[in-house]
């Protein structure tokens, strides 16, 4: 297993098939991903987990971290994680935070994640705002 840096056009059909199979391809473009920082986790070369960073200030944002439904329960999200939060650690971040789908809320829990109880609902989808905070 591999993390490296890839282009934002290589997580859209990840998005598109984990997250938003029912939407349009269109509908995981984001008009932010341009200034983004995007990470894949590759097995044998094969793309098979994504994740997207913004970092504002001295705050990250993770989005769209999916992993293709066959690679699921294997940790690959977590190693993930790991990379993003070490990446933020770096970089002397103060924040790192996601909007988590309400179901998934207990996977960020595990990395100390705590939920700001702020809610919505995009597409169908329940979502609650998450966050860590580093001294």
């Amino acid at each position: 297993m591999k993390i490296k840096e890839i282009e934002a056009s290589e997580t859209w059909q990840i998005r598109h098939e984990v997250m938003w199979p029912d939407q349009p391809f269109e509908f995981v473009k984001l008009e932010e991903d341009k200034e983004g920082l995007h990470f894949g986790c590759f097995v044998e070369e094969k793309l098979i987990s994504i994740v997207s960073c913004f970092i504002v200030g001295d705050e990250l944002q993770f989005r769209k971290l999916a992993t293709l439904n066959e690679y699921q329960g294997k940790g690959i999200a977590s190693e993930l994680l790991k990379y993003v939060f070490n990446l933020a650690k770096e970089k002397g971040l103060k924040k790192i935070w996601c909007n988590a789908r309400t179901e998934k809320k207990a996977f960020y829990e595990k990395f100390g994640m705590k939920d700001t109880d702020k809610n919505f609902i995009k597409a169908g989808q329940e979502f609650t705002i998450m966050e860590v905070l580093w001294e």
